[in-house]
């Protein structure tokens, strides 16, 4: 009896049918497909995409010149300069990343004691040249400010997980 169960099953085109079923199964379903540039799926609290460096409320930046982000960074990617201030801290006069070096790893913002770098939600930064990847000083406080408010919820969401 098991040598009629094929030819049985071709007759009746059995997997063709199922395979309808299938279709129209999911075809009235809402659809998952996003219009990429148009639509933007959810972003994880804990993603981490474009640098930033953090300022306090009153505007003074957050980096304290510990040098603790450029000495875990397994890509050797961060380059920190500092110079002691009248009033005896440190501050950074040279901050750089090299953003073709990286490897996203997020150690630089897990040692950072004051939460001065950290890798914000931004993933579209895209370039035409390589120069454009070297990130100074300047250019990671613009970022910093420009995200703020993001990179802040994003770490009162993570609080509880440090």
């Amino acid at each position: 009896m098991a040598f009629m169960k094929n030819p049985v099953r071709s007759l009746l085109l059995t997997e063709l049918l199922s395979g309808l079923a299938l279709t129209l199964k999911y075809f009235f379903k809402p659809k998952v497909t996003l219009n990429y540039p148009f639509e933007k799926g959810p972003i994880s609290a804990r993603f981490r995409g474009e640098h930033a460096l953090r300022r306090y409320p009153n505007g003074e930046e957050r980096c304290i010149a510990c040098k603790l982000c450029e000495a875990i960074c397994p890509a050797q990617a961060i380059t920190i300069e500092s110079e002691p201030r009248d009033d005896g801290s440190r501050r950074t006069t040279r901050y750089d990343i090299d953003m073709t070096k990286c490897i996203y790893c997020g150690f630089c913002q897990e040692a950072c004691p004051v939460d001065a770098i950290v890798e914000g939600p931004n993933f579209e930064f895209a370039t035409e040249t390589r120069e454009e990847l070297f990130y100074d000083k300047d250019k990671l406080l613009a970022n910093g400010d420009r995200w703020e408010t993001e990179i802040a919820q994003n770490i009162a969401l993570d609080a509880p997980y440090r």
